[in-house]
């Protein structure tokens, strides 16, 4: 029978396999070697191969120690969250969503499968939905998202140690999803360290916590995936994006660096089936704390405004104006008698910095002017008729049932 040349190839690796294994065989029984016993303890590593075993498992030990020691430092401060509503209402899925979230498919997903359950009492039945928050002041302050607290009666809070306290008052602001939730304790409560959710670069090793699908203090890993995204579930995004596995239940956890600090409050995730599938969302820290600042001082945000249309700049509009770079955002318009006309920016201008912070994107401009003090004024550097300049503006408060006009984007 004629052979096909991988027919060959094949025997003829055979054969070699046959005749190897034999000398090897005839050299491990010659009367040199009989009765030897060879001690593996005593031999030097010496080839390089080994040393950079060596070397990664080190690493990989040391990359482990840190998992660990963020994990201990950060848990004593992750609480759970039971939200207890007696309304007829879906507590901790679709019904407990501000009316914004309702429509929308990716929170819709983020609830499905949700631990709950329904429970008699003599006013009614009862909807018990779950959750996870950060105690973020000893006083028995914590951070969690508004979602997981949206409509409840009654919220009960469980420690780490295993200890259970019912929520004192809660105060909630729907535009950002985030809420902080008050409990009496008499001894002081393990609060978090708090990071600079402004210092993360993407590529950053984070990890959450929480209680995924009612699996109280559960940790997970991963890195920062992008930065500043907007996903279209609030009012005021500039979420971390991350592959750290969060499911139904971490809502309002923190999401940690590998220092053990919070730099995120978990949210959202987007998926096809339910659960995580590579892609959650964080509000940053830095927010999330001025919200939760406001939220304790006044009971609701005072948010700051300017009081122009804005847009975001394309390739084509960067090289009209004589920019390097497709960045800034740009003015459609000015509103008469508000701090921007005040300040006497001018249709056309593309605003480049707010207070020495670059502005890539209408994002960036409002996330930066809402925060902005009332008291002090501010530097706005922009781009007008190819040249540079600096304006200087005095912000005002937006009032509460107001939109920011820099939200009203004209294309």
């Amino acid at each position: 029978m004629k052979r096909t040349s991988f027919q060959w190839m094949a025997a003829g690796l055979m054969l070699s396999a046959v005749y190897m294994g034999a000398s090897a065989f005839n050299y491990g029984a010659t009367p040199a070697m009989s009765g030897t016993t060879i001690n593996w303890k005593d031999r030097e590593v010496g080839s390089k191969e080994s040393d950079q075993h060596v070397a990664s498992h080190n690493y990989a030990k040391s990359l482990s120690g840190a998992f660990r020691g963020a994990s201990e430092k950060v848990m004593p401060s992750v609480v759970t969250i039971q939200s207890i509503s007696s309304k007829q209402q879906d507590m901790g899925q679709r019904g407990a969503l501000p009316e914004e979230f309702r429509d929308n498919p990716l929170f819709k997903r983020f609830f499905e499968g949700m631990p709950e359950s329904n429970s008699k009492s003599p006013s009614g039945p009862q909807r018990i939905g779950m959750g996870s928050g950060v105690i973020i002041d000893s006083a028995g302050i914590i951070l969690t998202n508004n979602h997981v607290v949206n409509g409840a009666d009654k919220l009960l809070i469980k420690l780490h140690d295993g200890r259970e306290f019912e929520a004192t008052q809660w105060k909630t602001d729907p535009k950002s999803d985030i809420a902080v939730v008050k409990i009496e304790s008499a001894p002081s409560l393990p609060a978090a360290s708090i990071g600079n959710s402004d210092q993360l670069d993407v590529g950053d090793w984070v990890i959450a916590v929480g209680a995924p699908f009612g699996l109280d203090e559960t940790v997970t890993a991963g890195i920062i995936s992008a930065k500043s995204r907007g996903i279209g579930i609030t009012a005021r995004e500039e979420f971390l994006q991350t592959d750290a596995a969060i499911n139904p239940g971490n809502s309002g956890g923190p999401l940690v660096n590998l220092d053990g600090e919070v730099i995120g409050i978990n949210t959202a995730i987007s998926s096809t089936s339910g659960g995580y599938q590579g892609i959650g969302f964080a509000v940053p820290v830095n927010l999330a704390r001025w919200i939760g600042d406001e939220l304790m001082a006044h009971g609701t945000v005072q948010r700051a405004f300017l009081g122009v249309g804005i847009q975001s700049i394309d390739s084509s509009m960067s090289k009209q104006r004589g920019l390097d770079t497709v960045r800034g955002a740009v003015v459609t318009d000015v509103r008469a008698g508000t701090p921007a006309a005040k300040a006497e920016l001018q249709s056309g201008d593309v605003i480049l910095e707010f207070d020495g912070n670059a502005i890539s994107k209408p994002g960036d401009l409002q996330g930066r002017v809402e925060r902005a003090s009332l008291s002090d004024g501010h530097k706005i550097v922009v781009m007008r008729d190819g040249k540079t300049l600096t304006i200087n503006v005095r912000v005002e408060a937006l009032r509460s049932s107001g939109s920011p006009p820099e939200l009203e984007k004209s294309e």
